[in-house]
């Protein structure tokens, strides 16, 4: 029998079959404002306090403190499940930014994929996760020159979460109207695939979901409309019509 995880978004689930596949890696893209860091922040939260699973958010381009004020805004307190060892923030923006960090996990040497995954898998051993999000690919764009790099950067990463085993989200951000994967790799690493759309319909913007891929399960081709608020957090409608 497969198993699954839930992926702790209200609606989600029903549309997959019953949740993501368990160590299944997930690319989630969309363009910016599309909500890919609330729906990964909600995963990650729902993760320890639904389902006893210990979770990392790994940022490349928001600040830690950002990433907790915003959480925040949805009532969710990464900062008391990080006093309790279920959960962490690994800062590699700090780094890239050429910051100083005060955070617990971080990258101190210089920003280098190989020190980011050594830093990931740490942290995965001390808190025992199992759930991971790393937000976003896009962020390792300046870092590297040449599309090539970019690549083995990103097949370096992928082959870290399949050795950790955990479940796993990358997010990508891709420009209105481009292909959803910016490096032409993403897609073919990644078990799964889910869109996010923020688009103008009859005068009014309105947002929406495809699951494009999970491999190794059925699951529904439809486009579904979704909503974010701070009393409901993210929530995909599977009944409902775009």
């Amino acid at each position: 029998m497969i198993e699954r995880v839930k992926s702790g978004i209200l609606g989600l689930d029903e549309i997959l079959n019953g949740g993501f596949i368990k160590g299944s890696n997930v690319l989630l893209a969309g363009s910016a404002g599309t909500g890919k860091t609330i729906f990964c922040m909600e995963f990650l939260y729902k993760g320890v306090v639904d389902y006893n699973e210990p979770g990392i958010f790994v940022t490349l381009e928001e600040m830690p403190v950002e990433l907790r004020r915003e959480a925040a805004l949805f009532g969710w307190d990464f900062k008391k499940m990080e006093d309790e060892k279920k959960f962490a923030i690994v800062d590699a923006a700090s780094s890239k930014a050429g910051l100083p960090t005060g955070e617990r996990f971080a990258l101190r040497r210089g920003f280098d994929v190989n020190i980011l995954a050594q830093e990931i898998y740490r942290t995965a051993k001390e808190i025992d996760a199992k759930r991971i999000v790393i937000d976003s690919i896009a962020g390792l764009g300046i870092q590297f020159e040449g599309t090539a790099n970019i690549r083995t950067a990103i097949f370096r990463l992928s082959a870290l979460l399949r050795e950790i085993k955990c479940t796993s989200i990358m997010t990508s951000e891709v420009a209105v109207g481009e292909v959803f994967t910016r490096y032409g790799v993403e897609e073919f690493i990644a078990q799964g695939v889910v869109l996010l759309f923020l688009e103008e319909i009859s005068g009014e913007l309105r947002r929406s979901l495809i699951v494009r891929k999970m491999r190794g399960t059925a699951h529904s081709l439809r486009r579904y409309p979704f909503e974010m608020s701070p009393e409901k957090g993210f929530i995909v409608m599977p009944g409902g019509e775009i």
